[in-house]
C-alpha cells in the first residue's frame, strides 16, 4: 500500500466516489448503445438479428476476460486494473464511431429520382418502367465490393473491446468496497453503486434522444433537402456523435484510479496512524527479509478449489440461475425497447428513447437507494433479504402481465395489413402489393417509400398507389391522380397522397401513457428488491471468494443470457417483418414494417421467463437458505476467521454453531 502526500490513507468513500463515476460512465455508454440499435440497423441496412449479434458482442468481450480478471485481479492492484479497463472502453467507443468517417453519405431508399423531386406532372406510375426497377432487382456485377457494405464489423469489434474494458469495474470494485467497508455499511454502499448504474443510463438515454434528432450526415448536407421525418422508418440519427462523447467520459472516469492505493483502512478498526487493513497476502513485510513473493502459479493454484466451492454452494448456484433468467428477459427487452415503442405506438426514435429514460430510470434510482437504505436501517440478514426478493419478484411479474392488453393498431398499409379494397388482411408476401389499380404501372416491389392517401390508407410507394403525377418539392410534395386511392372502399373526392405513413388511431397516445405508467410501477417494485437480492449473492460467499464469485456470476449471466438474448430476441422480431428494405446491391436490408400483433407477443416473451424466475426465488426462500441456516459449520483453522469476519458470519447466519476446537 502507498501513503498519500499527507501520510494518511484515503478513506473508503474516496474509492466509492471514483467507482460510482466509473459506473456512471460504463452504464452511460451501454445505455446509449442500446438506444442506438435501431439507428445502427438502418445506417448499415441490416436485420434485427444481426443487430442483436452486435449488441451481444459486448458480452463476448466480457466473457473473454471476466473469469481471469475476477480471480487474478483480486491478487493484484485492483484500482489500476479498473483504470486500465476504463481506458480500453474509451478506445472501443472510438472504434465504434469510425465507420461514419469512412463511409460515404447515407443513401436514402426511395423510388423518386432527383429529377422527379421538383414541381412537375411526371407520370410516377410509369417511373419504374425504365430506371427504378433495374438497380433494385438487377444489381451490377461489381456491386458486391461497394465501400461501406461491411462497415458494421467495426461496430462489432469496437463493442467487443468495450466489453473487455468493462470487465474489471464491477467484480474488482465491489470486492474492494466489501473488503474495507463495515458489514452494516456494505448494503448502503452497494445501493449507492446501484444508484450510479441508473444515473448513467439516464444520461445515456438523454444523449441518445438528442442525437437521434440530428440527421446522421450532420454538417455535410443541407437539412432542407432531407424529405424524411423523424418517424420515418428510414430516418437515421447522428448515432456516431454520442459514441464519441461516451468514449471521452470513460477516459475521464479512469483517471482517479491510477492514483488510488492497493489497500485501504478497514472501517472502524484502525486509526489514520496505523497500518491499513490488509486483505492481500502479497504485501511486503518488515524490512524486506521476510518478503512474500507469489508467482502466477501460486496465485492460480487455488483456482479450481475456489470454483469447486462455488459449485457446491446451493444459495450461490440458485442465485446464478435467477440472474440468467432475469438477464435473458431484460437484456433482450432493453435492447429493443425503443424499437418497440416506435413500432407499437408510432413514436420517433428520439421520443421513444426520451420516454424510456424519463419514466423508468429515475424511479429505478430511487428504488435502488431505498432498498439499500432499508437494509441498513433494519439490519436485514440474508434470509430476510431472500424473502423480500421473492415476494417483490412475484408482485412485479403479476402487475407487468397487464402490458399485454395495452395495444395500439398501426395505420393500414395496402397489400400488407389491408387489401387495396380496404379489407383487413395480414400478408407476408410481396405479390399482394400488386392490384388491378397499379397492374399497368410496372412498379418495383422492393422499395419502401410510403405515401398516405386521402382515404387514410398507406401505400408502399407512389407508384404502387397508382399516382400519375406530383406537385411541390421536398417534404411538401403531393402526388395526384392516384388510381388505388380512388379504387379503395374508403375513397374520397380527393384522390391524392402525401409523403410518409398515415397517422395512427387517436387512442395510441393514451395507450402509450398507460404502458409507461405500468412500466414505471414495475420498475420501482423491481428495484426495491434488487439490493436485497444482490446481498444474498454477496453474503453467500466467503471473504476470499467474493471477487471470484462475483466474476463467475457475471460470466454466467453473459454466456447464458447477455450473448444469446439479444440475438434470439432480434431473430423473433425479424420473423414478424411484413416489408423488408432493400440494399443498394440487392438483397434484404433493414425491416421497414412489422406485424405489430405478433411482434407484441414475441417481445413480451420475457414475462414467461419472469414467471420461471419467481420459481427460483421461491426455491431459495423455501429450501436453499433454510438448509444453510440450520446446518452446523465447522472451521478447523482459526487463522481464516478474523474477529470482523466472525461477527459478519453471526449476522449473516444467526444460528451458526462453532465447535469448541475453534
Amino acid at each position: 500500500a502507498q501513503l498519500s502526500a499527507t501520510g494518511k490513507y484515503p478513506r473508503t468513500w474516496v474509492f466509492l466516489l471514483a467507482l460510482s463515476f466509473a459506473y456512471v460512465a460504463k452504464t452511460m455508454s451501454g445505455a446509449y448503445m442500446n438506444s442506438m440499435n435501431t439507428q445502427i440497423e438502418k445506417q448499415f441496412n441490416i436485420p434485427a438479428s444481426l443487430v442483436g449479434i452486435i449488441s451481444g458482442s459486448f458480452e463476448v468481450g466480457n466473457l473473454l476476460l471476466i473469469a481471469f480478471v475476477s480471480y487474478f485481479g483480486a491478487k493484484l492492484h485492483r484500482p489500476r486494473i479498473i483504470a486500465l479497463g476504463c481506458t480500453v472502453m474509451a478506445f472501443g467507443c472510438l472504434l465504434i464511431s469510425l465507420p461514419h468517417f469512412l463511409m460515404g453519405r447515407y443513401q436514402v431508399e426511395t423510388s423518386i429520382s432527383s429529377t422527379e423531386n421538383s414541381s412537375s406532372s411526371m407520370p410516377l406510375c410509369l417511373a419504374s418502367n425504365g430506371q427504378s426497377s433495374i438497380p433494385m432487382e438487377k444489381p451490377s456485377a461489381g456491386c458486391e465490393k461497394e465501400p461501406g457494405s461491411l462497415m458494421w464489423v467495426f461496430v462489432l469489434v469496437g463493442n467487443i473491446i468495450r466489453g473487455m474494458g468493462e470487465t474489471p469495474i464491477m467484480p474488482l470494485g465491489i470486492s474492494y468496497v466489501e473488503d474495507f467497508a463495515k458489514a452494516e455499511n456494505s448494503p448502503l454502499y452497494i445501493g449507492c453503486l446501484h444508484t450510479a448504474t441508473v444515473i448513467g443510463p439516464l444520461l445515456g438515454f438523454m444523449l441518445g434522444s438528442f442525437c437521434a434528432q440530428l440527421y446522421v450526415d450532420l454538417g455535410l448536407i443541407d437539412l432542407e433537402e432531407v424529405t424524411l421525418t423523424l418517424t420515418d422508418a428510414r430516418w437515421v440519427g447522428a448515432w456516431w456523435l454520442g459514441v464519441l462523447i461516451c468514449g471521452s467520459v470513460n477516459l475521464l472516469a479512469g483517471m482517479p484510479f491510477w492514483f488510488l492505493p492497493k489497500t485501504l483502512f478497514k472501517e472502524g478498526e484502525e486509526s489514520d496512524t496505523e497500518v491499513p487493513h490488509r486483505i492481500s497476502e502479497t504485501l511486503v513485510q518488515g524490512n524486506g527479509k521476510n518478503q512474500v513473493k507469489q508467482n502466477m502459479y501460486e496465485i492460480a493454484k487455488d483456482f479450481l478449489p475456489f470454483l469447486r466451492a462455488l459449485f457446491h454452494n446451493p444459495v450461490y448456484m440458485l442465485f446464478v440461475c435467477i440472474t440468467v433468467l432475469q438477464f435473458n428477459a431484460f437484456d433482450g427487452m432493453i435492447s429493443f425497447m425503443p424499437k418497440y415503442l416506435e413500432q407499437q405506438f408510432g413514436k420517433s426514435a428520439s421520443d421513444a428513447i426520451f420516454l424510456i429514460g424519463i419514466y423508468n430510470l429515475p424511479i429505478i434510482c430511487i428504488g435502488y437507494f431505498l432498498g439499500g437504505l432499508l437494509m441498513k436501517k433494519f439490519k436485514t440478514n440474508t434470509i430476510q433479504a431472500a424473502k423480500i426478493a421473492f415476494w417483490i419478484s412475484l408482485l412485479e411479474y403479476l402487475i407487468y402481465f397487464a402490458a399485454y392488453f395495452m395495444v395500439c393498431e398501426t395505420s393500414p398499409v395496402a397489400g400488407l395489413t389491408v387489401s387495396y379494397e380496404g379489407i383487413e388482411q395480414v400478408s407476408y408476401m410481396e405479390t399482394t402489393l400488386l392490384a388491378d389499380c397499379n397492374s399497368d404501372c410496372d412498379c418495383t416491389l422492393k422499395v419502401w417509400d410510403p405515401v398516405c392517401g386521402d382515404n387514410g390508407i398507406t401505400y408502399v410507394s407512389p407508384c404502387l398507389a397508382g399516382c400519375k403525377g406530383s406537385n411541390g418539392t421536398g417534404k411538401h410534395m403531393v402526388f395526384e391522380n392516384c388510381a388505388c386511392v380512388a379504387a379503395s372502399a374508403f375513397s374520397s373526392r380527393n384522390i391524392s397522397a402525401v409523403l410518409g405513413q398515415c397517422d395512427r388511431e387517436e387512442n395510441c397516445d393514451k395507450m402509450l401513457q398507460y404502458f409507461l405508467i405500468l412500466s414505471l410501477v414495475c420498475c420501482f417494485i423491481y428495484s426495491l428488491g434488487a439490493t436485497p437480492g444482490y446481498m444474498v449473492l454477496i453474503r453467500s460467499l466467503k471473504p476470499e471468494e467474493k471477487s471470484f464469485g462475483v466474476g463467475i456470476h457475471a460470466l454466467a449471466a453473459r454466456v447464458l443470457a447477455g450473448i444469446p438474448s439479444p440475438v434470439y430476441f432480434g431473430a423473433l422480431i425479424d420473423t414478424t417483418c411484413l416489408k423488408w428494405g432493400t440494399k443498394t446491391c440487392g438483397g434484404e436490408g433493414a425491416c421497414r414494417m412489422y406485424d405489430i400483433v405478433t411482434y407484441r407477443y414475441n417481445f413480451f416473451l420475457h414475462i414467461y421467463l419472469s414467471f420461471v424466475n419467481c420459481i427460483y426465488h421461491c426455491i431459495i426462500y423455501v429450501l436453499g437458505l433454510s438448509v444453510i441456516e440450520k446446518q452446523h459449520i465447522e472451521i478447523g483453522d482459526c487463522k481464516f476467521l478474523s474477529v470482523s469476519n466472525y461477527f459478519l458470519l453471526r449476522q449473516t447466519l444467526p444460528s451458526i454453531v462453532f465447535h469448541n476446537r475453534l
